[in-house]
């Protein structure tokens, strides 16, 4: 997926119209997915949006999305004042065209997402990965990445009714999300941040 020179230049006048500076740290983060059983809770998002932006001055957390995942990116970013330590350093960007996108994610020091098409997107980068596996296995579903390229994968572990068509949740309680809670997440996100020369 190459980046042309207009769609690089695009990309950075919306981070700029955004407050998001040259030098400051960038972590996009894509909460969405194309239905609900792949959808990790906006609590355990917001969360971990929080933890990170406080983490260091100059950081900031773009929420990826479409127009109607609107409710969505407000409701990570809503409460995210100065207590967190992380106000305005929560922003979104909804309805980027995808080469725009491409742009972003190598622009940025880490993505984390479920598995959903910016995680694949993501994946044609060197950018690092964290991605939140549900009711998909890895094993089948995780991007191929040369292994020098970081990448995590958070999952909720064994259970009888994973991997699941998606279509019910039998146990009715979208558990292989559920059970992963904001902590692992900020762990992995942390140590490949940490990694990154």
């Amino acid at each position: 997926m190459p980046i042309p020179a207009a769609s690089l230049g695009a990309m950075t006048e919306r981070l700029t119209s955004l407050g998001v500076a040259p030098n400051d740290d960038v972590i996009v983060m894509h909460a969405s997915a194309g239905n609900q059983f792949r959808r990790w809770p906006a609590a355990s998002f917001r969360e971990v949006a929080r933890t990170l932006a406080a983490d260091r001055p100059g950081r900031r957390v773009i929420l990826l999305g479409d127009r109607s995942d609107e409710s969505l990116a407000a409701e990570i970013a809503g409460g995210s004042g100065s207590e967190s330590g992380s106000s305005g350093r929560i922003l979104s960007a909804l309805g980027w065209p995808l080469d725009q996108v491409r742009a972003l994610m190598e622009r940025a020091s880490l993505f984390i997402g479920g598995d959903s098409g910016p995680m694949h997107i993501a994946a044609t980068t060197d950018v690092p990965i964290v991605a939140i596996f549900g009711p998909t296995l890895p094993a089948l579903w995780t991007p191929w990445r040369p292994a020098r390229v970081p990448l995590a994968i958070i999952e909720g572990g064994p259970l009888p009714c994973r991997p699941c068509d998606q279509r019910i949740c039998h146990p009715g309680d979208f558990r292989c999300l559920r059970n992963i809670g904001p902590e692992p997440v900020i762990a992995a996100a942390r140590r490949l941040l940490e990694a990154r020369p």
